[in-house]
C-alpha cells in the first residue's frame, strides 16, 4: 500500500479588521481677523447711536443739575450748577405726582385694551377664511402705517362736538342725546378718547405678532386637550397662552414703554396746548422746558421719566431670563 504523499492545503489565517481610524480632535475654526472683527463691523452703528442718542442723553443729564433758563440759552448769564435742587423742587410738587399717576393710569389702560383686543382679533383670525384674513391684514397694516398726525385729525373729526359723526350715530339710539356733546370738556373723557386713538394705532402690531406666534402652537396639543374634555377657555389658558408667554411678555413691555412716552396724540389733539388735566409726563416736561422756558426742570422731568422706564425694562429682562431658564 503506497503512502499518501499529498500535502494538505494550508488555510490562510483569518483577516483581522483594520483598527478604526483615530478621530482627529475637532479643530476650532478661527475667525478671520480675531475677536476684534465684530466690534470693527459694529463701530459705524455704535458711532451713529452715540451721536444721535448719547450726546442728547448726556446733555439732558447735565442740564438737570443746572440752572438753565432763557437767559442762559441766549448767553446773557452762565449756567449755574444747583445740584439736586431741580429734582427736589419737582418731587415736592403735588402737580408732578398728579401727572405721574395720570400717566401710569393712562398707560395701564392703553396696554390692557391693546393686549386684550389684539389677542381677541388674533384668535378670531385663526377661524376665518383665507380671503377674509387677507382683507383684515390689509386693513391692519393700513391703519398701522397711517401717520400719527393724520390719525389724530381723523379722531378729532369723529369726536367733534358740532360735526362729529360719533355723536350723530349714538344719538340715534333710544334715550341717547349726544348732539353737541364735548368729549374734551373733562379730562377723563378726553383721555379716554386719546386712549382709543393710541390703542387703534397699536393693535395692528400686536395682532400681526400674535398671529405669527399662534402658527407655532402645535395643533396636536390643542386636540389632545379637547379630547380630555377641556373647553375653549381651558385650551387657551393651559395650552395656547403658555406657549405664547414670551411673545406676550415682549409685547406688553414694549406697549408700556410706548404708551408711557405718548406725546403727539395729546399734543395734536389739544391743538398744541394741553390743559392741566390732559398733561402726561412727556407733555409736562415739554411745557416746563419750552413754554415756561425752564429747560433745567424740563430735563429733570425727562430724566425721571427715563429712570421710570428703565425700571420697566428691568422687569422685562427679569421675566425673559426666567422664561429662558424654564426652557
Amino acid at each position: 500500500m503506497s503512502a499518501d504523499t499529498t500535502t494538505p492545503a494550508k488555510v490562510p489565517p483569518p483577516r483581522q479588521a483594520p483598527p478604526p481610524p483615530v478621530a482627529d480632535a475637532p479643530r476650532r475654526k478661527r475667525t478671520p481677523g480675531g475677536a476684534g472683527t465684530p466690534w470693527l463691523l459694529l463701530a459705524p452703528c455704535l458711532l451713529i447711536l452715540g451721536l444721535v442718542l448719547g450726546y442728547p442723553l448726556v446733555r439732558m443729564v447735565t442740564l438737570s443739575f443746572q440752572k438753565f433758563g432763557q437767559s442762559q440759552l441766549w448767553g446773557f448769564q452762565p449756567a449755574e450748577s444747583v445740584g439736586f435742587d431741580n429734582f427736589t423742587g419737582i418731587l415736592s410738587d403735588g402737580e408732578f405726582w398728579a401727572v405721574v399717576v395720570r400717566t401710569i393710569v393712562f398707560a395701564a389702560g392703553c396696554v390692557t385694551f391693546t393686549m386684550v383686543s389684539g389677542m381677541a382679533i388674533a384668535l378670531l383670525l385663526q377661524r376665518v377664511s383665507g380671503w377674509v384674513k387677507v382683507l383684515i391684514n390689509i386693513a391692519l397694516v393700513a391703519s398701522w402705517g397711517m401717520p400719527i398726525v393724520v390719525a389724530t385729525t381723523v379722531f378729532k373729526w369723529l369726536f367733534d362736538a358740532d360735526y362729529g359723526i360719533l355723536n350723530a350715530v349714538l344719538s340715534k339710539l333710544p334715550g341717547v342725546d349726544l348732539i353737541g356733546h364735548n368729549w374734551f370738556a373733562s379730562g377723563p373723557q378726553g383721555l379716554v378718547v386719546i386712549m382709543l386713538l393710541v390703542v387703534w394705532g397699536a393693535v395692528p402690531f400686536v395682532v400681526i405678532t400674535l398671529s405669527a406666534g399662534l402658527t407655532q402652537v402645535p395643533k396636536e396639543l390643542e386636540e389632545a386637550a379637547r379630547l380630555d374634555g377641556a373647553g375653549s377657555w381651558n385650551v387657551f389658558r393651559y395650552v395656547t397662552l403658555p406657549i405664547l408667554k414670551p411673545i406676550v411678555v415682549m409685547l406688553t413691555t414694549l406697549s408700556v414703554i410706548w404708551d408711557m412716552g405718548v406725546f403727539p396724540q395729546v399734543f395734536v389733539m389739544r391743538n398744541g396746548h394741553p390743559e392741566a388735566e390732559f398733561q402726561l409726563l412727556t407733555t409736562y416736561s415739554y411745557d416746563r422746558a419750552f413754554v415756561v422756558n425752564d429747560y433745567a426742570q424740563g430735563s429733570a422731568i425727562a430724566l425721571l421719566t427715563v429712570l421710570l422706564l428703565l425700571g420697566v425694562v428691568a422687569v422685562y429682562m427679569r421675566q425673559m431670563l426666567k422664561i429662558g431658564e424654564v426652557e
